[in-house]
């Protein structure tokens, strides 16, 4: 079939500026006239001559307005050169799958259609975000050429008469403007479970969890979201789990009305049913798959900084390590210190980088990072670029599959050898953003006044002196681009840190994170509870921002 595209004339929106993991709004604003068209022709256009005879793969986490959005980027694509599209049936994939797939196809990059962890429905957000032909987040400097483009649009090409069948998988074969244009559907989970099959030994983890003298009950959670179909493919159809052994695994557009976050407060059902004692494991993913939460018997609580420093631990028990070995080590600066001390026991470098993914990247492609983490609940290794929720529960399984203990055994063990950071963190959701900018300029002031250094904070019996207070800056190693105003740290002479970010996630108003970590090598301390170590230094990290008498804001909407 032969078609023609056509120029539409349009005219540049405010806000089009990437955050961290691509643009995230309302599903309203991207339901605009010219709105996600404007926002698509930008990504094409900031490709530049990379987009003629391009091959990108397409697809999201199911939620409200992403099949409308795979319409628009078909055709959008079809118009601007590319010669062909990658799409998962019926537009679904993975985060990490994409990831998995632009890397397996050598693809120019991918288009990933998802707010992550946000919720989604008609009243919910929708995102858009570009992955680079390594597998991972564009870096600043594509997302800073996206940017621009948005600010300078006046017209659009489209093929409004091009309609593809994303349901059926095949190859689609059209004529566009005189040039070939191919679009594949492809199964959603196939090329990412066969990969997970080639990191991990799925025969040693069959008959560790099948084992009819002692069975390993496990439960997945997919909240859902996306991971919905690969978990049912890896665990009951692969490891031979009962059916129930995976919950909200039906994929909605609107994640069934809950927010799509692994966290103790948005995956609460998942903790009050371990907290029964039924089950040996549980574990929750986000909406999109990148992200994970892990559960021990009883409801046992495995902190993400904790996760990423006991798999870096442990990384010999995983079959992928046994052949790479380890290069290296990194974690976003917020996530706690607990890698650092795996990082120093090991022998391994450390890298600290921003929040971002993306920031992995140039680091893995120079073959000196294996695995990273984040303290919002994402792990991962070079396999991919980007985070992987399935990838680190499998990556769990493997590590209490060859050491016999369970999580709280390990964990325990963990500490006594490298000792504990306790970690907490604060989120304030929606705050008024003047508000929440004051906040933040207040405290840039304040650590950079030479006296700030030295004061020493005193809160019940426990004093904290200020060793440093800087606003986060960071220099890639590799490629030497500098990425400034990465968020306000305070470290104190013991090594305790408190820090402040505004978030790039939410899709309005302004998010608050407050981090706080604190280090105890006293192993009689180690059992106590997170909250009560660390609330001397909530309270000064609350005491010195203002934060509660600038943003009227009395609790955080969540805490980790």
């Amino acid at each position: 079939m032969s078609f023609t595209s056509i120029i539409v004339q349009s005219s540049p929106f405010d806000g089009q500026k990437l955050g961290t993991s691509g643009l995230r709004k309302a599903v309203s604003v991207f339901q605009q006239k010219h709105y996600t068209e404007n926002f698509v022709q930008s990504i094409l256009s900031a490709l530049g001559e990379q987009v003629t005879g391009s091959t990108l793969v397409v697809g999201g986490d199911g939620r409200y307005f992403m099949t409308e959005a795979v319409k628009i980027i078909t055709r959008m694509a079809a118009s601007n050169g590319v010669a062909k599209l990658v799409i998962g049936q019926n537009g679904v994939l993975s985060t990490p799958a994409v990831s998995c797939i632009i890397r397996k196809r050598s693809a120019t990059g991918g288009i990933i259609l998802t707010a992550s962890h946000n919720p989604g429905g008609p009243k919910g957000d929708f995102g858009i975000k570009y992955n680079i032909s390594n597998g991972g987040p564009a870096p600043e400097s594509v997302t800073n050429r996206i940017f621009e483009c948005t600010k300078a649009i006046s017209e659009y090409k489209t093929c409004p008469d091009l309609l593809v069948d994303i349901g059926s998988i095949g190859v689609q074969e059209y004529q566009v403007d005189g040039r070939k244009f191919i679009v594949e559907i492809i199964d959603s989970v196939t090329d990412y479970v066969d990969y997970m099959k080639e990191i991990f030994n799925f025969g040693e983890l069959k008959a560790y969890l099948t084992n009819q003298e002692k069975p390993f009950k496990v439960v997945a959670d997919a909240m859902h979201g996306v991971v919905g179909p690969y978990a049912t493919r890896i665990f009951c159809s692969e490891l031979g789990l009962p059916s129930e052994s995976c919950i909200n695994c039906v994929p909605k557009d609107d994640f069934g009305g809950h927010h799509p976050d692994p966290n103790l407060t948005y995956a609460a059902d998942l903790v009050a049913l371990m907290k029964k004692g039924i089950h040996a494991f549980g574990a929750a993913f986000d909406g999109d798959g990148d992200r994970n939460m892990i559960l021990g018997q009883n409801g046992f609580f495995v902190n993400p900084s904790d996760s990423i420093a006991v798999i870096a631990a442990n990384a010999k028990c995983i079959p992928y390590f046994q052949k790479t070995g380890v290069k290296g080590l990194a974690r976003s600066m917020p996530t706690s210190g607990a890698l650092d001390r795996v990082a120093k026991g090991d022998g391994l470098q450390l890298f600290e980088v921003p929040t971002g993914w993306k920031f992995f990247g140039n680091l893995m492609d120079a073959d000196k990072l294996s695995l990273c983490g984040e303290e919002s609940f994402g792990t991962g290794s070079d396999h991919i670029r980007e985070k992987d929720g399935l990838w680190a529960v499998l990556a769990w399984l493997s590590i209490l599959a060859s050491r016999k203990q369970t999580i709280k055994e390990i964990m325990k063990a963990h500490w006594t050898k490298y000792g504990r950071n306790f970690f907490t963190r604060y989120d304030y959701e929606n705050v008024d953003s003047e508000a929440a900018q004051k906040m933040m300029t207040n405290l840039r002031q304040l650590v950079q006044e030479a006296s700030f250094v030295g004061k020493c904070y005193t809160e019940g019996n426990k004093s904290y002196t200020v060793k440093l207070g800087d606003d986060f800056e960071y220099e890639d190693p590799i490629d030497k681009s500098i990425s400034k105003k990465q968020g306000l740290r305070i470290i104190f002479e013991d090594g305790s840190r408190v820090i402040f970010r505004l978030s790039g996630t939410g899709s309005s108003g302004a998010t608050i994170r407050l981090y706080v970590d604190s280090f105890e090598a006293n192993q009689d301390r180690h059992n106590m509870m997170a909250a009560d170590i660390l609330k001397p230094l909530v309270t000064i990290a609350l005491k010195i921002s203002q934060l509660q008498e600038l943003t009227g804001r009395q609790a955080p909407t969540v805490i980790t």
